[in-house]
């Protein structure tokens, strides 16, 4: 059995008052599209038909996904009646069809009204996701006949009884093909809106003798659609307490879910520990037994096992095991810390590559900088990486001593074993051992190798 789905995301989303498109508007690090597709894939269903407007389908690219524009926005029942036109037929198929602006809704939820399209001798043509929700509610009121749908009837055509109903209409739907193709092409718009609309079928159906089956979600909030930022903030905070919950139950300790804010895809070792006010995405990888938090920033970023980073922002680096950084350290630009690396408060590092036990201590600005193994780095001293028209880079070799308040001209190259003394201004190159001072800074003597 094929199984196809159609999302509809045409819809102007005027009550977002936003310039961007309102399935594009973001949660948890993503668009809310992405994450009806995630679980319309989830669910085993990779053939997807987008339903766009000319300002989505500029960005629909970014999903791989199929599309087609809807030029007249004519309705629900006109949307999908312009997807199956770009859909070839296929016998015995069925069709899902779900909104682009329903971020929380589940796979399981679409394996279900999948599913019901199986259910029993007499095969439903359509079935519907059913929700319980709290009264009064402007959603559609599902009457049921036996355990089928009898029709949906909207508020405004409700009668006192009616509005009583609790069980109402979710908009995510499943059909067999065949059936949909027929009913879509019945559809009529003889109402005050002048449109097509996909609930209409409940009433082709029927009257035909057909069944259509409901499937009831017991939680509203994973149907919630989002129309405005007030919305889109509660599903916000909803998706966040998900992605919470499963990184705790994969063995992630997280003390204050509701200050912590998570996205989809990161990955996060087991017995590591986060701390409120922390924020992690863009696909950060981090190892098992590290502690993240208080106050801390991570994105796009790879970090070791046993590291600690305090009240920070780590982006786009990498920090190798059992390396701590903070409090108020600045990572950033593409920066490789080794192993064992300790940068302290008020550190900026930023495109520089830090060898395993260097040390930043207390601030300093290591830019565009290569440092060696086991190398001191003094309070104050700086990388002075820009002269105005180009970054130059910066080579500190192993066991080397910077001395406090140093500043190094760059390009400079300092060798192995060099010391510079506090208030140094390097404006040369160091050789390997070789001890200086002053500004500018000149030799006074070698420094002997470690052992």
């Amino acid at each position: 059995m094929t199984v196809r789905a159609v999302v509809l995301a045409a819809g102007k989303g005027t009550r977002m008052k936003s310039e961007t498109p309102k399935v594009l508007h973001e949660l948890c690090g993503r668009p809310m599209l992405w994450f009806t597709l995630r679980s319309l894939r989830a669910a085993g269903i990779t053939d997807i038909i987008v339903v766009t407007n000319d300002e989505l389908e500029a960005r629909i690219g970014e999903f791989d996904v199929r599309s087609i524009v809807q030029r007249e926005q004519l309705g629900t029942g006109h949307a999908v009646k312009v997807a199956l036109e770009a859909m070839p037929a296929v016998d015995g198929g069925r069709i899902v069809v779900a909104y682009g602006d329903m971020p929380l809704i589940t796979d399981e939820i679409f394996r279900g009204v999948i599913g019901a399209l199986s259910d029993g001798d007499q095969t439903p043509s359509m079935s519907l996701v059913t929700v319980k929700m709290p009264l009064p509610s402007n959603f559609g009121r599902v009457v049921r006949r036996g355990r089928d749908v009898s029709r949906i009837v909207e508020v405004r055509d409700a009668s006192p009884k009616e509005l009583e109903i609790d069980e109402m209409n979710a908009g995510i739907y499943a059909f067999d093909e065949a059936e949909l193709r027929n009913a879509i092409a019945l559809l009529r718009n003889d109402n005050a809106q002048k449109e097509y609309y996909l609930t209409d079928t409940v009433e082709h159906f029927v009257g035909q003798n057909r069944r259509v089956r409901p499937v009831l979600c017991t939680d509203h909030l994973h149907t919630l659609g989002i129309n405005d930022r007030v919305e889109l903030a509660r599903a916000r905070k909803e998706m966040n307490q998900r992605l919470c919950a499963q990184y705790m139950r994969d063995g992630v300790t997280i003390i204050d879910p509701d200050t912590t804010y998570l996205e989809p895809e990161l990955a996060i070792g087991r017995d590591t520990v986060i701390y409120p006010n922390t924020t992690i995405s863009r696909l950060t990888e981090i190892g098992s037994y590290s502690v993240i938090g208080p106050n801390s920033r991570l994105s796009g970023a790879t970090v070791g096992k046993h590291v600690t980073i305090r009240e920070s922002v780590v982006t786009d680096s990498e920090i190798g095991d059992r390396t701590t950084v903070g409090p108020f350290a600045h990572i950033r630009g593409n920066t490789v810390l080794g192993e064992d690396v300790r940068i302290g408060n008020f550190v900026e590092v930023k495109q520089s590559m830090l060898a395993d036990g260097t040390k930043a201590g207390h601030l300093a600005y290591l830019g565009d900088a290569n440092v060696g193994e086991n190398t001191n780095i003094g309070a104050g001293t700086i990388t002075c990486n820009y002269d105005g028209k180009n970054k130059n880079p910066t080579t500190i070799g192993k066991n080397v001593f910077i001395g406090s308040n140093t500043s190094i001209i760059a390009p400079r190259t300092i060798g192995d074993n060099a010391l510079t003394g506090a208030g140094s201004v390097v404006t040369k190159d160091i050789a390997p051992g070789e001890r200086v001072a002053g500004n500018p800074a000149k030799p006074i003597q070698k420094r002997v190798p470690q052992a």
